[in-house]
């Protein structure tokens, strides 16, 4: 594959990106949100917050194997190696896009799978119940996202990169420039930060998780009408699985990617 194919894509990439950034710049509260704001008790944000953190802790430890119960890790990854050889063998911008693409396949089934969970946990007025599961969902979703590009995400380094991109897919403003750029010094250097600690990390994408899904867990816990609730659970899963699409690709193409369709393609 030659340079140009390579830095086509990528500059189309940036662009998309600059776009979803642009997009999140502020944030307006919904009319759902306004009406809702006075009736959220007090304590229900930390005991959301809790919720994620706990959930986070216990899938990195001890989860991820069932996690990976749920789709074929190992076909996936043979997939993945039958794809890069094919770009290097074709040499074509489209045999590149191939990947992106099988990506996109497998945001669009966990968005489908995480509509149809959010809303049944809302029909029998389980907010909080539903948060371990839609944490087990989104972890899915990044894990396969990981795969599709050639990431093992098991190692501690992947981790934060994984807890940045979803507390980033869903932040606004000053924040999100804070955490995308943090993002994006982890691609061009994969390294831990000084005095990294896990623990604080998932504290910071869970405190985010909880003050962004508040509204919507409070009223997925009201049994009938929690199913409008719980279709919001498709929302932020699609803007996190796009976030980490975005972001697993660009990994791709500026690091090892770039190295593999230019100087072996």
């Amino acid at each position: 594959m030659n340079r140009s194919h390579h830095e086509r894509e990528l500059k189309q990439l940036i662009s998309k990106e600059q776009r979803f950034l642009a997009k999140r710049r502020s944030k307006k509260e919904s009319v759902i949100n306004r009406f809702l704001a006075d009736k959220v008790p007090e304590k229900l944000q930390s005991s959301i917050n809790t919720a994620f953190s706990k959930a986070f802790a216990l899938i990195f430890d001890k989860g991820t194997q069932l996690i990976e119960l749920t789709y074929k890790k190992e076909e996936l990854e043979k997939d993945f190696q039958v794809d890069l050889y094919s770009a290097r063998i074709r040499g074509t911008r489209k045999s590149l896009k191939k990947l992106s693409t099988k990506a996109d396949v497998s945001g669009g089934i966990n968005l489908a799978v995480s509509g149809v969970s959010g809303i049944g946990m809302g029909l029998l007025g389980m907010g909080l119940p539903d948060i371990p599961v839609f944490t087990g969902m989104i972890l899915r979703c990044v894990y396969e996202t990981a795969i599709r590009y050639g990431v093992n995400y098991e190692t501690e380094e992947e981790k934060y990169f994984i807890l940045l991109i979803i507390e980033g897919a869903v932040s606004y403003g000053k924040h999100l420039e804070d955490v995308n750029g943090r993002i994006d010094k982890f691609i061009e250097n994969p390294t831990l930060p000084d005095n990294y600690n896990r623990t604080e990390r998932i504290l910071s994408t869970s405190r985010m998780l909880s003050t962004e899904l508040l509204y919507m867990k409070f009223l997925q816990g009201v049994p009938i009408v929690g199913a409008v609730g719980g279709a919001y659970d498709v929302i932020y899963m699609n803007s996190i699985s796009q976030y980490a699409r975005m972001k697993y690709k660009k990994r791709f193409l500026m690091g090892y990617g770039s190295e593999i369709t230019i100087g072996s393609l």
